[in-house]
């Protein structure tokens, strides 16, 4: 039988880096609760639509759904062909009752209103698309000040 005089093997220098490395992620967890690193972190806002292109190069957005449709202000529906950028907003009634245009190319001061739900449409003046392809981004702006992109797609 043969006898040899050192019968360590590596596992102690693994455990050893082990811990180190437990303690350093357990650190790093707690200095982040501590200091509010978690605290910036916000919610995105649910709302889903979908958006087609139509007959006369007319651009339709529905709701199809969303759990913060009551908060939602007005759409910014930006299309970008080549060159050249159109911008149009589809506005809501807001909670606090004051009146907005749908489907309009200029700030709410006239026009028809609406309240924005499931099922809603809203639709482009003609010409709103080309028939290449066009790049079609739609914001969402709500009632509390934020903003954030719902639709980013090439139609």
């Amino acid at each position: 039988m043969m006898n040899f005089k050192n019968e360590e093997a590596v596992s102690p220098v693994i455990g050893v880096i082990l811990m180190v490395a437990i303690t350093v992620i357990l650190a790093a967890v707690i200095a982040a609760f501590v200091f509010g690193m978690t605290g910036n972190v916000e919610a995105n806002k649910n709302v889903v639509l979908s958006a087609n292109q139509i007959a006369d190069n007319k651009l339709q957005v529905t709701v199809q759904s969303g759990a913060d449709l009551s908060t939602l202000d007005y759409l910014r529906i930006e299309v970008q062909s080549g060159e050249t950028n159109k911008i149009f907003y589809a506005y809501t009634a807001s909670a606090a009752g004051n009146a907005r245009k749908v489907d309009a190319t200029t700030p709410p001061n006239a026009g028809t209103y609406t309240t924005i739900s499931v099922g809603s449409t809203y639709v482009t003046p003609a010409g709103a698309l080309t028939t290449g392809s066009d790049h079609v981004v739609i914001v969402g702006h709500f009632d509390d000040g934020k903003q954030q992109m719902l639709i980013d797609t090439n139609l």
